[in-house]
């Protein structure tokens, strides 16, 4: 086991099975965020919650601008924790950017990967010309990464609540507030930077792996056109609509997730 990277991404395995079932936070978050849906799975597999490099408790001295300036440097992050744990048979679970980050992982290295479970996934955020809805103009990014330059606490108040879209549930925006604010403002609006101005829809055809796309019924940041695209072009997925809405299912509607999740591992399923 490399110590290094148990201690760079502050790696916590946990778990009763054999398979790894590795959890892989968005933006803004750390694994803290899997809390609600991670426990339901630990009687059947291992369990493996980590921090990306620059997020939660991960060693910021490992902080390199250069290898987190583009989505790869994640990608490695998830490639270093199977190395060190000697990883096989991957269930891999994304939230968000870490969709594409683990699409990525699995094209890299098809071999460590049994299951992608995409969470809220999009392979573009901008919008492009009439083929492509992204939900966002390229503007509306620039806005929203000049905002975090100049005010970055008010950004993460206004922004949270509206990604959350449980109103009635003001505590889970709030959450996400405080999680976007223990964040290093110049490491996250680089991680923001990577994250909505990447475009992987030409390497969805090149997925080899089975994969789950959950997209939410009312999402803001990876809008329904989002996930009939991502479906569409990404061989062997299975997409499901959720009824939860919101950026992050696993923390507002964490039942329905594991019982999407749950359905579709089961292998009568397939």
């Amino acid at each position: 086991m490399n110590n290094t990277v148990i201690a760079r991404n502050n790696v916590h395995v946990f778990g009763n099975g054999t398979q790894p079932m590795l959890f892989a936070h968005g933006f803004g978050c750390d694994q803290n965020m899997w809390r609600y849906i991670a426990p339901s799975f630990q009687d059947t597999y291992k369990i493996i919650l980590f921090d990306y490099v620059g997020s939660g408790k991960s060693d910021l001295s490992a902080y390199n601008a250069d290898r987190y300036g583009n989505l790869n440097g994640y990608v490695q992050d998830v490639l270093d924790i199977c190395e060190a744990l000697d990883l096989r048979r991957v269930i891999f679970v994304g939230h968000s950017v870490s969709s594409m980050v683990g699409l990525l992982a699995a094209i890299k290295e098809p071999d460590l990967f049994e299951r992608l479970i995409f969470v809220g996934p999009s392979p573009r955020y901008i919008n492009d010309g009439a083929d492509y809805f992204g939900g966002f103009e390229r503007k509306d990014i620039e806005e929203l990464l000049d905002t975090m330059e100049k005010n970055y606490i008010g950004w993460a108040n206004f922004l949270a609540p509206v990604i959350m879209k449980n109103p009635d549930r003001p505590e889970l925006g709030q959450e996400l507030s405080d999680s976007f604010c223990s964040t290093d403002p110049l490491i996250a609006r680089r991680f923001a930077e990577v994250t909505f101005f990447s475009d992987n829809r030409q390497d969805l055809a090149k997925v080899k792996v089975p994969s789950l796309i959950m997209q939410c019924s009312d999402d803001l940041i990876a809008p329904l056109e989002v996930g009939d695209y991502m479906h569409r072009y990404t061989p062997g997925s299975t997409l499901r609509v959720l009824q939860a809405t919101g950026h992050c299912p696993h923390m507002s509607a964490p039942e329905e997730t594991i019982d999407v999740i749950n359905a579709w591992l089961e292998p009568s399923f397939h």
